[in-house]
């Protein structure tokens, strides 16, 4: 890198610890770990770490305080900052739902017409609702969304949802999904770091392609080698290997790690044997 980046991480929430690990992957944790750590530098690069909330992020980087910074989707968009979102990190995966009590007889967001809803996004869910055709009162709310119509404060609420499972306890269920939001990596618009940028994305994005996909190494026939090559899910053209035994070869590929459930008996049934799946530390495409 040629200069010092500088970066935010989330110093709570449930980003936290997977920005934090996704920084020891890649080779770059902070040098003082610990909870009250507000700033730090990274080991074996040129990345100096600053501890903010993920809801402070997007500002941090607009407003030129940091380089770059991770935080949620969801935040980008509801802070309507001026930032560029450099790299989807594949984790803090949730969605804002539209939910009503179990009670009531609204079955889609359309059905919200006229309603009180409560949500800590506004901005997103103003917008999704316009989209819709929707006119509603939306009605902020900093936190505990999920008790707003036990209250009465609302009809209805809009909140990320990530299993559901508060939804449920609360006597909720969801009418449907408004916005996909996950964890990712923004930078500053017009930024002029664009190799520091490009090392950055390119090291944290070779340890999210590595752990979305695995290592397959398998044992076949020559002459059922066609078999279990068109069984591969893979992009590219497996390695092919001859092997001390006459007519036998080893295949190692690249697969998706969410293939290898329904891969392997298939693999089994077109003649491999000694299959191996192992994981990766790092995958440059």
């Amino acid at each position: 890198m040629t200069r010092r980046l500088t970066m935010a991480l989330p110093s709570k929430g449930r980003l936290r610890e997977p920005s934090w690990a996704l920084l020891e992957a890649s080779g770059v944790s902070p040098q003082e770990p610990g909870e009250r750590v507000l700033q730090a530098h990274c080991r074996n690069a040129d990345i100096d770490l600053l501890f903010v909330r993920a809801d402070d992020v997007p500002e941090y980087v607009q407003d030129g305080v940091v380089d770059c910074g991770i935080t949620g989707l969801d935040l980008v968009y509801e802070r309507e900052c001026s930032v560029e979102v450099l790299l989807r990190l594949g984790y803090g995966a949730c969605s804002l739902q539209a939910a009503v009590s179990s009670e009531d007889v609204a079955t889609r967001v359309e059905d919200l017409e006229g309603h009180r809803i409560a949500t800590s996004h506004p901005r997103i869910a103003a917008k999704a609702l316009a989209e819709r055709g929707v006119s509603a009162e939306i009605i902020p709310v900093a936190g505990s969304v999920e008790i707003s119509p036990r209250l009465g404060l609302a009809d209805a609420i809009i909140d990320l949802v990530s299993t559901g499972s508060t939804l449920r306890t609360n006597g909720l269920r969801s009418i449907g999904v408004l916005f996909e939001s996950e964890a990712v990596l923004v930078g500053r618009v017009n930024s002029t770091d664009f190799e520091a940028r490009r090392t950055l994305t390119t090291v944290l994005g070779s340890v999210i392609n590595a752990r979305a996909n695995r290592y397959l190494l398998c044992n076949v026939s020559r002459d059922r080698l066609d078999e279990v090559t068109a069984v591969l899910p893979t992009t590219g053209s497996p390695s092919v290997m001859d092997l001390a035994t006459p007519g036998v070869v080893a295949v190692h590929a690249l697969v998706p790690a969410a293939d290898i459930w329904s891969l392997l008996p298939r693999l089994e049934a077109a003649g491999a044997s000694s299959i191996l799946t192992l994981p990766i530390e790092r995958m440059v495409p």
